[in-house]
């Protein structure tokens, strides 16, 4: 089985049969900050040989509100050749009556597509229940045979905020002779904790009375606050194809015969595709002239077909069709490299916004997602390859400081991806604004992103010039404006820069006190509310690492002088610094600002400490300049 997406929980499901489920009798301290509690999370896994794996899940959730429903969502994701059995599901009331109960036949039979799939030998059997009370408990269990004994699940309390458990257990029976690898990763702020026994061949590891997290500002992914265990066997199967998993060594060797070396395979039509582009000059300048050809050519597609659908599209296929998914985008770009001579490398990778690395002493399968590296004397060049509008050598925040698998012939190599400074995740915003008597302001601006503020704004180059204008007007709505108008945007491909310039007028922007006026000496900053938690009890995550300089030119109304400017403000934090400095120039005055973050996982004890340091920053945002006739 190629994942357990679902947190769902395995044993005889008869044994509970007898068994009600009230919600009175959920203890309090689990229905704090939860929409939905897990009662019972019982899996058994039962390891018979290299190529039998039976799973039996059986689970009860409670969902005690609306906001719950997505947490008790009853499906069984498959693949083609899994034997679904014991399929059972009955609904409570509050008080634990039973008032419905399904079968197998109940349920739907779907591709699971929920990442836009195109073709998939992935399914999911999926049943619909719309509720009509709450509390209401799902009780859920069914039993699925498995040939592919290399998708070991990981055992945790639960993957999202707002959910808590009673009782979570996971056996595992191993008759099969082969060597069952397992580690237990300790929470690192003792959320809870995983007990483990061991009894006559069989292992079980049980989590007991797991709050629910609180969906708070700044939080962590519950997978850096949760403990878990890994499990992995030394021998295993996937679709037919036996192989050996003591190291990342003896893997990345089974992984790249077995799964890339059957489609690293080129044709003439590749051979004259490469030709025809004529390719001059630096390794990075071949490199980037291919990487751009490619992108002009291809779309993204998720494929989940061949070899447990972690087999590449043959280059051939997407070079004709014009589409694939990570595996198949990243092994066409490959084939076009090696047919310019240049060496690069298949990368397994965990995706997401926050970084998740793989553990270099404990190899498993695993990842989400397909890259490329290609080694050159000044450094490694990476790419992006499911992305038409993403520069040249540019990693996302989704990809950015965490290791990677690298693919190689000989083995799996586990090396880190590029981490981004604060200077190099920049906005630079330059305004020259006229203050004008009727409190209305005048503006033009150019504005540039780099790094990590750079993906932040792609979503820009997908869009048309008026859906531009209009999602910077959202994004900018600390102004009233009347007018505005984004022109000149630029995708440089080349350098990793969004750049745009901007025409605008805001009413409201300056208020009269007497024969004065005074205003604010950022235009455009930001306003999100930060609150203090007193009583904060996990810690916090600043994801990225950035820094905004801003030069903002005041022209002032005809006969009006400067009376008063803000003394210049230097802030220092470990979070990171602000600056602000005020100059009179000429017939204005011209304001420069800097703020620089610094990424972190900070202890929840410095948790007001940022939100004091960001408070201040917004006020001093919101300094006044005061400006007399003459």
């Amino acid at each position: 089985m190629i994942k357990i997406l679902c947190t769902v929980a395995l044993s005889v499901a008869s044994f509970y049969c007898a068994q009600n489920f009230p919600a009175s009798a959920i203890p309090e301290n689990l229905k704090k900050n939860a929409d939905a509690v897990i009662r019972k999370d019982l899996t058994t896994i039962r390891i018979n040989k290299i190529d039998d794996i039976k799973y039996q899940l059986y689970t009860v959730k409670t969902v005690l509100n609306k906001d719950g429903d997505s947490d008790a969502q009853v499906y069984i994701p498959y693949q083609k050749g899994n034997s679904i059995s014991d399929v059972k599901v009955n609904i409570y009331d509050e008080s634990g009556k039973k008032i419905k109960s399904y079968s197998k036949s109940d349920f739907g039979d779907f591709a699971n597509n929920n990442q836009g799939t195109f073709y998939s030998d992935n399914r999911v059997m999926a049943l619909s229940y719309t509720p009509t009370q709450y509390p209401y408990t799902v009780e859920f269990s069914y039993q699925i045979d498995d040939e592919n004994t290399v998708f070991l699940p990981d055992f945790t309390p639960f993957a999202t905020t707002k959910v808590s458990l009673e009782e979570a257990q996971m056996k595992i029976i191993n008759k099969s002779g082969i060597e069952l690898k397992s580690k237990i990763y300790p929470s690192p702020y003792n959320y809870t904790a995983v007990t483990e026994n061991e009894n006559a061949g069989e292992k079980t590891y049980t989590y007991k009375n797991v709050p629910a997290i609180d969906d708070a500002f700044l939080l962590p992914q519950p997978v850096k606050i949760l403990p878990k265990v890994s499990f992995s066997l030394t021998k295993f199967n996937l679709e037919g194809k036996q192989g050996t998993l003591k190291d990342w060594k003896d893997f990345g060797t089974w992984y790249y015969k077995n799964i890339l070396e059957p489609v690293f395979v080129s044709t003439p039509a590749i051979k004259a595709e490469v030709a025809s582009l004529n390719l001059q000059g630096t390794t990075e300048e071949k490199v980037k002239k291919i990487y751009q050809y490619m992108q002009s050519k291809t779309r993204y597609i998720f494929v989940a077909l061949g070899i447990g659908g972690w087999q590449p599209m043959l280059p051939d296929e997407v070079q004709k069709k014009g589409y694939g998914d990570c595996k198949g985008l990243s092994t066409y770009m490959k084939t076009l490299l090696d047919e310019a001579g240049i060496p690069s490398y298949y990368c397994k990778i965990n995706s997401g916004s926050s970084p998740v690395s793989f553990d270099k002493d404990f190899p498993k399968m695993g990842g989400n997602h397909i890259i490329l590296m290609i080694p050159t004397e000044k450094g490694n060049i990476w790419l992006e390859n499911t992305s038409q509008q993403i520069a040249f050598n540019h990693l996302s925040y989704s990809t950015t400081d965490r290791n990677v698998l690298v693919v190689k012939k000989d083995g799996i190599e586990v090396i880190d991806t590029p981490s981004y400074l604060a200077e190099q995740s920049k906005e630079k915003q330059i305004l020259t604004v006229k203050i004008n008597e009727d409190n209305s302001i005048l503006g033009e601006g150019n504005f540039s992103y780099t790094g990590l503020q750079y993906d932040n704004n792609l979503i820009l180059a997908t869009l048309s010039p008026k859906e531009r204008t209009e999602a910077v007007k959202n994004m900018l709505d600390v102004l009233h404006f009347e007018k505005i108008e984004l022109k000149n945007f630029l995708n440089d491909k080349d350098n990793a820069v969004a750049k745009y310039d901007l025409d605008f007028k805001a009413n409201n922007y300056s208020k009269n006190a007497g024969s004065s006026m005074i205003f604010r000496a950022v235009p455009i900053y930001s306003d999100n509310v930060y609150k203090k938690e007193d009583s904060r009890e996990l810690p916090f995550e600043l994801r990225q690492s950035f820094e905004d300089e801003y030069e903002i030119n005041f022209t002032l109304p005809q006969n009006y002088k400067v009376d008063e400017l803000p003394e210049n403000v230097l802030l220092n934090s470990e979070f990171g610094t602000y600056k602000l400095n005020f100059v009179k120039s000429g017939e204005g005055v011209k304001v420069s600002r800097t703020m620089r973050i610094n990424k972190g996982l900070y202890p929840k004890e410095k948790y007001n400490d940022y939100i004091n340091f960001r408070k201040k920053t917004i006020n001093i945002d919101n300094s006044k300049i005061l400006i007399s006739k003459i």
